[in-house]
Parts: C-alpha cells; sequence; structure tokens
C-alpha cells in the first residue's frame, strides 16, 4: 500500500503549497478537511495540521482531536495547527501585540531529530495574529525568534507518537530551511521511505484502473492539453483499444494544430477519431461580439458534436477526464461544511444524458507532477511544456466578430510569434504568450500603397500559478523583427503593439 501523509485543511493559503513540499520529498499526501473523519489505513505514515484565517480563542474555531491522533501516528502543527495544539493540552494563546507577518529570524535553542542539519539561526517566515504566550506542561520549547516566544516546540515522550508544532510557515520559499526540517519530519520521524516517483505512480495507477475499467470501453473528449493527453495515455496503458479519444477541431485552434496534435496521438498509439467541425462552430459564432456569449456558443457547439460522435461508438460506459488535484481539493468544504471555495465542474458541460461513469486517473496529481508523468510516459516534451491555452481558445483572442478569415490573420500571426519565442530560446522562460486580434484599422504604408488594416497584440506573461502575471520583459530587437515579420507576411495586419499590463489589475487574457 502506497505511503501517505494526511494534511488537514483549516482554511489556509498556504495549505497547497504544505501538500506540493511534501510530494517534492517524494511522499505521497492527501489534503482532506478538518472536519472529515481521519481513516487509520496502514499505509498513513502522519499528520500534518495547516494554517487558518481563524483565531483558536474564536466561538466557531475549527478544532480536531489532536490526542487520538497521536496514539496512531506522528502529527505536526504549523501555524494555526501549533497554536490549536497550544490551547487544547492547556498552554495559553493570546492575540499578539501587532500582527506578524513577512520575514522573521528563527533561533534554535536545542538539538532535535526535527531540526536535523537546521542552522543556529535562519530566516522563516510568519502569517498569524495570535501567539503562543505559555507552553502546556510536559511541551518543550525548540526555538523561538526575536519577536516571539514560542516558534518551535514539541510534547515530551508520553508513550504516543512524537507531536510537534511550527509557529512559522516552512512550507514558504521565505522559510529557507522550511523544506529541511519538513523532510525530517516525514522521514526521520514518520519514516516515510520516499518510494512516490512518477514510475511508481504509473505502475499503480494502470493497475487500478485495469481493476476498475475492466473489459469497459471508455471516452475522452481531447485537446491536446498536457492533463488529457497524459490522462488518455495512461488509460490506454491500461485498456488499450478500448479507449477511444475524440479531438473536435472548433476552428479556434492554433495554426496547424489540429494535424499536428492528430499526429502525435497517432505516434503514442492513441485511438482518436479527429472531427473537423470548423464550419459548424463559425456558423454558431456568426454576430456574436460578447466575449461569454462567444464563450457558450464554443462550448455549446463542442457539446453537440461531442455527443453525436460519442453515439456511434456502441457500449461505450465511462467517460475518461483529465482532472487534476487542484480541481479536486478547491470543490471541498475547506472553511467547513457551509462554505464552499468552488464548485468545479469535472465533465465540463456534457449532457446528463450519457449517464457515463468516470475515469479520472490524475485527480491525485498537481500539474507539475503531471508534466513528470507524461515524461515518463514518453510524451514529446513540447507538448508536456506548452503555455496555457484557453479553452475557448482563439475564439477570445479575436476581440469582436469570429469568423474564418479572422482566424486565419490571428493564426498567421500568432505562429509567427510563437515560433520566434521558441526560436530564441525565450518560450521556456514565459508562463503564457499568445497574440490578440483587435477590432481596429489603422492606416499604414507598404512602398507606395496606403493601407487600412487590423492592429494584432502581442501578449507575454511571467507567472508561478496565473494567479498574479507580470508582463514579460521580452527584449527590444526581438519585438522589433516579430513586429516586421508578421506586417510582411500577414497581409491584412499592419500594426502591432505589446501590452504591458500586469495582472492585476489586468487579466493574461483580454476577454
Amino acid at each position: 500500500m502506497t505511503e501517505k501523509i494526511l494534511i488537514l485543511d483549516f482554511g489556509s493559503q498556504y495549505t497547497q503549497l504544505i501538500a506540493r513540499t511534501v510530494r517534492e520529498a517524494s511522499v505521497f499526501c492527501e489534503i482532506i478537511p478538518y472536519n472529515k473523519e481521519i481513516v487509520y489505513e496502514p499505509g498513513l505514515k502522519g499528520i500534518i495540521l495547516g494554517g487558518s484565517p481563524f483565531s483558536v480563542n474564536e466561538e466557531n474555531a475549527p478544532v480536531v482531536d489532536i490526542k487520538a491522533m497521536t496514539e496512531k501516528v506522528p502529527v505536526l502543527g504549523i501555524c494555526y495547527g501549533a497554536q490549536l495544539t497550544a490551547k487544547l493540552y492547556d498552554g495559553r494563546v493570546d492575540k499578539s501585540d501587532k500582527r506578524e507577518y513577512g520575514r522573521a529570524i528563527f533561533s534554535k535553542l536545542k538539538e532535535d531529530t526535527l531540526l536535523q542539519n537546521i542552522s543556529a539561526t535562519s530566516q522563516v517566515w510568519m502569517s498569524h495574529a495570535d501567539t503562543i504566550i505559555k507552553l502546556p506542561d510536559g511541551f518543550e520549547l525548540l526555538g523561538t525568534t526575536e519577536s516571539i516566544p514560542v516558534a518551535a516546540f514539541k510534547q515530551n515522550s508520553n508513550g504516543a507518537f512524537p507531536l510537534y508544532g511550527l509557529q512559522f510557515h516552512p512550507e514558504v520559499y521565505h522559510s529557507t530551511e522550511g523544506k529541511t526540517i519538513l523532510k525530517n519530519f516525514l522521514v526521520n520521524i514518520c519514516k516515510c521511505s520516499q518510494d512516490w516517483t512518477a514510475a511508481h505512480f504509473i505502475t499503480e495507477t494502470v493497475e487500478k484502473l485495469k481493476t476498475q475499467i475492466g473489459n469497459k470501453k471508455v471516452i475522452m473528449g481531447l485537446s491536446g492539453g498536457v492533463d488529457s493527453t497524459v490522462a488518455a495515455t495512461l488509460i490506454h496503458r491500461a485498456i488499450g483499444e478500448n479507449l477511444f479519444g475524440i479531438f473536435v477541431d472548433n476552428g479556434v485552434l492554433r495554426k496547424n494544430e489540429f494535424e499536428d496534435v492528430l499526429t502525435i496521438y497517432n505516434k503514442l498509439g492513441l485511438h482518436v477519431i479527429g472531427v473537423d467541425a470548423k464550419k459548424h462552430f463559425y456558423k454558431k459564432l456568426e454576430g456574436k461580439t460578447d466575449p461569454e456569449e462567444k464563450r457558450k456558443a464554443i462550448g455549446g457547439a463542442f457539446i453537440e458534436i461531442f455527443d453525436q460522435e460519442a453515439h456511434k461508438i456502441e457500449g461505450v460506459e465511462l467517460l475518461g477526464q483529465g482532472t487534476i488535484y487542484p480541481d479536486v481539493i478547491e470543490s471541498l468544504s475547506v472553511h467547513g461544511p457551509s462554505q464552499t471555495i468552488k464548485s468545479h465542474h469535472n465533465v465540463g458541460g456534457l449532457p446528463d444524458t450519457m449517464k457515463l461513469g468516470l475515469v479520472e486517473p490524475l485527480r491525485s496529481l498537481f500539474k507539475d507532477e503531471v508534466r513528470k508523468v507524461g515524461l515518463e510516459l514518453g510524451i514529446p516534451h513540447e507538448m508536456l511544456f506548452r503555455h496555457p491555452f484557453p479553452g475557448p481558445g482563439l475564439g477570445i483572442r479575436i476581440l469582436g466578430e469570429v469568423t474564418e478569415e479572422r482566424v486565419r490573420l490571428l493564426q498567421e500571426a500568432d505562429a509567427i510569434y510563437i515560433n520566434g519565442l521558441k526560436k530564441h530560446n525565450l518560450y521556456s522562460t514565459i508562463w503564457q504568450a499568445g497574440t490578440i486580434l483587435l477590432p481596429v484599422k489603422s492606416v499604414g504604408v507598404m512602398g507606395d500603397e496606403r493601407t487600412y488594416e487590423f492592429t494584432v497584440a502581442l501578449r507575454a506573461v511571467t507567472s508561478v500559478d496565473g494567479m498574479t502575471a507580470d508582463w514579460a520583459h521580452l527584449p527590444y530587437d526581438f519585438l522589433a523583427n516579430i513586429s516586421n515579420e508578421i506586417i510582411n507576411n500577414v497581409k491584412g495586419i499592419n500594426r502591432v503593439v505589446y501590452d504591458i499590463s500586469s495582472k492585476p489589475p489586468a487579466t493574461i487574457e483580454w476577454e
């Protein structure tokens, strides 16, 4: 059985970051809401209590039975988890004189397994309004900072499993030795064997899929994206020709993408039906200029085409999906039973009449882990590391009405831009890049002729997760060359501008 660490979510913005750090140590972990019952499976090696926007002294503060946990496995409380530990064991937690947020210097007071190979002083990241004023009886102080008396502690041995608390956030980048502390907890205290790798995941998942699916047929809507491609390849490894992929050309893909993606799918041995539905989509988009209307038209047309193609395959019982772990986490109620952050519709709006069971082989993986699995599966690097691309495609990068001619113009200009980024080794330094066709014409001069043609905007941003983004500072010479190449080679465009807005206040896409 796979070894596992459970992370209890009390609503902190850093919870996913704890999970990412644990996974980086090749240890599998799962995030569950604090109020979900814990199942003590044989593979459960430890529990981490995360942070929270609540104060432990609030009437409605989340509470868990930490003592019951320590009778089964080691426990580490981080920030709120540490404060809750102190309070439940009759220590004292009070409001700080001032909110402590940001960098602090941690001083190690004594050697301990949790702090093994940690410097005498190191930078940590604080984010809390409460402070542990007094440790409970039977607990030992391990470290402090210049502003708080209790930064790290443990419960002295009482016959139960080890119980630790950290007032700071070891999972955050600014805690310079935080990953070492977490690794000490995972390896030295929880005795995790660090055997959770991409190869291990593939072997285990393929066996699970064989059991789950058996001889049933699975259908998948493929997009050429990372998640759906990796999910399809895993399912194919398990059931072979019983997987049927459908890849729809919706008329707003990148230049040559339909043919290129089908070629890759063929090389991977996937059975994929390519459907040229461009005319159908263009018809649905006629006269529509509102971004939301265009999105709905593209989404609705996809459902129609997918449903038509699906009914051509007899005996399909299951629907494959590229759902990944952040989608799953966001659908959970992390602030308690009454409040849900985001509802995730993992079937993407497919009609309920299809009545298909779900197969989601990637639902335990983060995006970077999906890419590692993809590399292990032999999926081409250029497909796995492509920039994010919106579901409605170029439909929302053409401001105003989408027509076949405008799509052609944008495809040509965008291909020049993206190929230029790759040629000059800039593509991998950027989170996302794309070209936007503006509903603006301007006067230009080419030779002795006066032109009156469209304008395109080039967009490139740097980001970690897409939640915030800064405009990419591309070299002026590069931008000048791309502008010249577009104007000289794409008849219908005579002006190129570069978008230098960041998110927020702007968004990455224009629509």
